[in-house]
């Protein structure tokens, strides 16, 4: 039977969806993000942990670094925007730090290196732990910044052993050294599930000990273990931000790991990317997830139209 009249109600509902499709899914589109910068090297020779990477974060419901919570909304129209991933610091008799990462407008610290014998921690996204000491007092671990990560723990000396602090974590201060007896512990890390999936990143280094006592932990999300006796420290893991383990007596320490800028973009939008870029992606619910894990240059963009 042919349809000879229509609710004045279903005219209505039908010019409001005519006049909404046009516009449906288009710029500005909502953004989630997490961008974190390199985690610090350890240092060599009783040397500090590394601090992790700065961790910022807007998804809702998680948490950025240093005690934060998740960064305000953010929404992006069709243009450019720049793209960095830092790399992780390298070790030396000071630990280096590790480079900022950034996504657009926003900016993570790199991590700072840890401190060598008798030397502090550097400052950072989270700090470095303070390096060993042959004598009291202590040589402090380098602070960390706000909304971003925690300080690094103290060195400590006294008697015939020194041991260095573990650097900062995202989530927690790294430990403090205990003279003949071990380094301290790497930081934690913070999770985040902006993947789909939960993945702890941006854990501090561990930090070395002399032959007496046993490295310290690193912390979750990547940091590297600290060394002691025959053992080596070990590097922070790549694209978590985790800060490198420290060296024991008289060995090297190791580089911290790489950051990663990960963010989520409505399916329908194109996300383009300079050469240098390197990146996957993949569909969650109405939005494409891409991760980045290595830009070539300081210069790099994502090109979002």
């Amino acid at each position: 039977m042919a349809v000879t009249s229509m609710a004045n109600s279903s005219i209505r509902d039908f010019t409001k969806f005519n006049r909404m499709s046009g516009t449906f899914g288009a710029s500005p589109y909502s953004v989630e993000y997490l961008v974190i910068a390199g985690g610090g090297g350890g240092s060599s020779n009783n040397g500090g942990g590394g601090g992790a990477g700065g961790y910022r974060s807007n998804v809702s419901g998680e948490a950025s670094g240093g005690g934060g919570s998740a960064e305000s909304a953010f929404s992006v129209t069709r243009g450019v925007y720049s793209l960095i991933v830092g790399a992780g610091g390298a070790t030396g008799d000071q630990g280096s730090d590790g480079s900022d990462s950034s996504f657009g407008d926003f900016t993570s610290a790199g991590g700072g290196g840890g401190g060598g014998l008798n030397t502090a921690g550097s400052v950072g996204g989270s700090g470095g732990g303070g390096g060993g000491k042959n004598t009291v007092p202590d040589h402090v671990g380098g602070a960390g910044t706000t909304n971003q990560g925690f300080a690094g723990g103290d060195g400590r000396g006294g008697g015939s052993g020194t041991a260095s602090g573990g650097g900062g974590g995202a989530s927690e201060v790294g430990g403090n050294g205990i003279a003949s007896s071990r380094g301290g512990a790497g930081g934690d890390g913070v999770a985040s599930s902006i993947t789909g999936s939960s993945v702890t990143r941006a854990g501090g280094g561990g930090g070395g000990i002399n032959d007496t006592g046993s490295g310290g932990t690193g912390g979750s999300g990547g940091g590297g273990d600290g060394g002691n006796g025959s053992v080596a420290g070990t590097a922070g893991e790549v694209n978590t931000g985790g800060g490198g383990g420290g060296g024991r007596s008289g060995g090297v320490g190791a580089a911290g790991g790489s950051g990663v800028v990960i963010f989520t973009l409505a399916a329908q939008a194109t996300a383009t990317f300079s050469g240098g870029v390197t990146q996957t992606s993949a569909v969650l619910g109405v939005n494409r997830v891409y991760t980045v894990t290595a830009t070539s240059t300081t210069s790099e963009t994502v090109t979002i139209s």
